[in-house]
C-alpha cells in the first residue's frame, strides 16, 4: 500500500517548493503546459461545443432532430461536450459534490482507512497513481474508485461512511446517469442508421454496462508548468460523464492543439470513449485529453466510466458500418484485451519502439 506520505495531497501540504522530479512531465510535453486560468480566458480558437438535451425527446419532430443531429454532430466532429438541461438536477449534483468534497477534506489519516490494495489488482477505494510505466512517471492526484451501477454489482462496505449523505447522493446520481446513457446510445445509435437499441446492447445492457466512478483530488501544485493531474489518453468507456468544482483543468486535443475546456454551470462533461469509436468505425471520436493543475486552487472531477464486461463481448466495428469503401479500422478484441493492447502499446513507445 501506498503510505500517507505519498499521497499528493500530503506532498502539496507539507510546504514543498518544488515537486519530486516523479512528477515532472517529459522534455516534449513541458512546451505546452501553460497557466490553467489564462488557458481558460482564450475564446479564440475552437471551443468545445454545449449540447442543450432539452429537446432530445420532445413531441415536436423538428426540435428533436435538430437535437439529435447537434449531439451526433459533436459526437462525430469533437468526440466530447458539455451537455446541459441533462435531466439530473441542480440540487442533486450539488449533494453529490459536497459528499466527494467532504470526504477529501478529511484528514489524509482518515482517508487511509478506505486506501485500496493495487497490488492485488483491485483499485476500489482511496489511492494515488503507482509509477507502473516505463518512465516511472506519476501525476498530481489521488483519487476515490469505485463501481456506482448495477446496484447489485456495488460493494458498500468500501463507501466512504462521511458524510452519512455519501451513499444516498452518488447511488441516486448513478441511477439517474444510467438513464441519461440509454438516451445518449439510443441517439448515436439512430445516427449509425442502427436500431435505437442496438449500441445499448453492444456494451452490456442494463445488467452488465458498468459504470464506474471516479473522484479525482488535485492539490494546489508548486510547479504547475511542470506537472500534470492526468496524463494525455484517450477513455477505454463506451462513454464517460464527468462534473467538476468549477475550478478547470480539462484540456482536449483537437486539431493540432490543446484546447481549454471551459467551466460551463450546471452543465456535464461527455466524453465518447474508445469502445463507442470501435463499434462505430471512428464515425464517433474518442479524444484525447488530460488534466493541468495549479497553484492556487484544488480542483476536483467526478468522472464516471460506463464499460463493456471485461470478457463477455467481443468489441468490433458493426458489420452496418463497415464497406468495401470503409474497411474495419480496429480488430475484434475483448474490453480486456483492448485495454491490455494500450498499455502494451503505451509502454514500447516509452521505450523507444514504434
Amino acid at each position: 500500500m501506498v503510505s500517507a506520505a505519498q499521497r499528493v495531497e500530503s506532498l502539496s501540504s507539507s510546504g514543498i517548493q518544488s515537486i519530486p522530479k516523479e512528477y515532472v512531465r517529459p522534455e516534449d510535453e513541458l512546451k505546452n503546459i501553460g497557466n490553467v486560468f489564462e488557458e481558460e480566458k482564450k475564446d479564440e480558437g475552437p471551443q468545445v461545443p454545449t449540447i442543450d438535451l432539452k429537446g432530445i425527446n420532445s413531441d415536436e419532430p423538428g426540435v428533436r432532430e435538430k437535437c439529435r443531429e447537434e449531439l451526433k454532430r459533436a459526437a462525430a466532429e469533437w468526440g466530447v461536450m458539455h451537455l446541459v438541461n441533462h435531466g439530473i438536477s441542480d440540487e442533486l449534483i450539488d449533494r453529490v459534490k459536497k459528499a466527494g468534497q467532504t470526504f477529501f477534506s478529511l484528514p489524509v489519516e482518515e482517508k487511509e482507512k478506505y486506501a485500496n490494495d493495487q497490488a492485488s489488482t483491485n483499485i476500489q477505494g482511496y489511492g494515488s497513481k503507482l509509477a507502473n510505466n516505463a518512465s516511472g512517471q506519476l501525476e498530481w492526484q489521488d483519487y476515490f474508485f469505485h463501481l456506482v451501477f448495477p446496484e447489485d454489482k456495488r460493494d458498500l462496505s468500501i463507501w466512504p461512511k462521511i458524510p452519512t449523505d455519501y451513499i444516498e447522493a452518488t447511488s441516486e446520481y448513478a441511477r439517474l446517469l444510467r438513464g441519461l446513457t440509454t438516451t445518449i446510445l439510443s441517439v448515436l445509435s439512430l445516427g449509425l442508421g442502427l436500431e435505437e437499441d442496438r449500441l445499448e446492447r453492444e456494451v452490456g445492457g442494463l445488467e452488465e454496462l458498468l459504470l464506474q466512478m471516479k473522484i479525482n483530488y488535485y492539490p494546489k501544485c508548486p510547479q504547475p508548468e511542470l506537472a500534470l493531474g492526468v496524463e494525455a489518453h484517450t477513455d477505454v468507456s463506451a462513454l464517460t460523464f464527468l462534473l467538476h468544482n468549477m475550478v478547470p483543468g480539462l484540456q482536449l486535443f483537437y486539431q493540432g492543439n490543446w484546447v481549454t475546456a471551459k467551466c460551463v454551470p450546471n452543465s456535464i462533461i461527455m466524453h465518447i470513449g474508445d469502445t463507442v469509436e470501435i463499434l462505430s468505425n471512428g464515425k464517433y471520436k474518442s479524444i484525447l485529453h488530460r488534466s493541468l493543475v495549479n497553484e492556487e486552487k484544488v480542483r476536483v472531477s467526478w468522472a464516471v466510466f460506463c464499460e463493456p464486461p471485461k470478457e463477455k463481448i467481443i468489441l468490433k466495428p458493426l458489420s452496418e458500418v463497415v464497406s468495401e469503401a470503409e474497411p474495419p479500422l480496429f480488430p475484434p478484441r475483448t474490453f480486456a484485451q483492448h485495454i491490455e493492447h494500450k498499455l502494451f502499446r503505451k509502454t514500447q513507445e516509452l521505450n523507444g519502439s514504434k
